[in-house]
């Protein structure tokens, strides 16, 4: 029997958990053929190494192990081929966030919030692999001297989250009031957020709709898609809307406004539409995928990815309430540099030469 595979990752999901006093971890497994009967909280255990049993128990009764979709208590028997998700909270002790020297670029400060214009290659939340470097960690130093931030306190610090790849706008609370105020919207969906990203293919249309539930593919489960509805029940409803900015002989750059905000959402359903994000290596916009077979064509892309050596995607406006004055608030970031370089590489770039 092959030991199972249990799959970590932070939430990462704008509307799940961010009204919970503290941070969880998601985990995901799938029992193995050759599994006997056995009870879901020692499966867990033993496969987990790391959570005591009586975390696991606890994360059962407050029904946040699903089996199949569908919540489950700790009595419960595995069988052969079961898929299992569930959410545990960090410990307080899981780990502390130190303060590092780590340059951010602060596009709006004031006594209740931080607005950060990320820059890419940067991980946002410290995690199995990511404990120091992270963009907590540089706010941590940005803070050392004010004492009402504890950086390691879950009531303060991030509203939401965007990939280590994607740059862009992120919001921070300072005070308890205001990361409560702020994740309600985000819960409500009342902000209003949009993306620039440069796809692969020229989009015809000038602007569209995407409207397809996300979960993870079963046969890579690092990776998401979009399924019919009622096809997976751990999928969940994802709407992005989108604007053609420009086009390009091979791409087009395009804006796209969330009003949801799962994990990859728009890279999964870009490429759902055949517009995989330029250099997305995870979903296979790392290749030229539109274009030309000569040698030259070729080299070109080379040197776009080499210019911008991620995803294309900026995470450019950002509209909220202002949790003490009840304004609105809408504010707009510079591409970083690697984007803008790329850009000019396509609008220079002619397939006749």
């Amino acid at each position: 029997m092959t030991e199972p595979f249990i799959e970590h990752e932070d939430i990462e999901d704008d509307e799940l958990n961010l009204l919970a006093p503290q941070t969880h971890e998601r985990f995901h497994c799938i029992v193995d053929k050759g599994q006997s009967l056995l009870r879901i909280d020692k499966y867990l255990f033993n496969c987990m190494g790391g959570a005591s049993r009586n975390r696991i128990q606890d994360a059962a009764d407050a029904g946040n192990i699903l089996v199949n979709g569908k919540s489950v208590k700790s009595s419960y028997r595995v069988k052969p081929g079961d898929e299992i998700s569930f959410i545990l909270p960090h410990p307080a002790n899981d780990y502390t966030i130190i303060p590092q020297n780590i340059p951010l670029n602060i596009v709006y400060e004031d006594e209740d919030l931080v607005l950060v214009n990320k820059q890419p290659n940067l991980v946002v939340h410290p995690g199995f692999g990511n404990f120091n470097g992270t963009l907590l960690n540089a706010l941590a130093w940005h803070f050392q001297d004010n004492p009402d931030f504890d950086a390691n306190s879950s009531q303060v610090g991030l509203v939401h989250r965007i990939d280590k790849d994607t740059s862009g706008l992120l919001l921070v609370a300072k005070t308890p009031e205001a990361k409560a105020h702020l994740c309600q919207q985000f819960f409500e969906k009342t902000t209003e957020r949009t993306y620039n990203a440069l796809v692969w293919g020229v989009i015809k249309e000038d602007s569209g709709t995407i409207n397809g539930a996300l979960a993870r593919d079963p046969r890579d489960r690092m990776l998401f898609r979009v399924f019919a509805e009622d096809e997976n029940p751990l999928a969940k409803h994802a709407i992005t809307h989108y604007r053609v900015l420009e086009r390009f002989p091979f791409c087009t750059l395009v804006e796209c406004k969330l009003e949801t905000g799962r994990t990859h959402q728009i890279r999964v359903h870009m490429k759902h539409i055949g517009h995989t994000l330029f250099n997305d290596d995870r979903y296979g916009g790392n290749e030229a995928l539109k274009g030309l077979t000569t040698t030259k064509y070729r080299q070109f892309i080379k040197n776009c990815f080499e210019v911008c050596p991620r995803q294309a995607l900026h995470a450019k406006t950002l509209g909220f309430t202002h949790p003490r004055t009840g304004k609105f608030m809408q504010f707009d970031s510079e591409l970083p540099d690697d984007m803008k370089a790329l850009l000019e590489k396509w609008r220079k770039y002619s397939p006749s030469e």
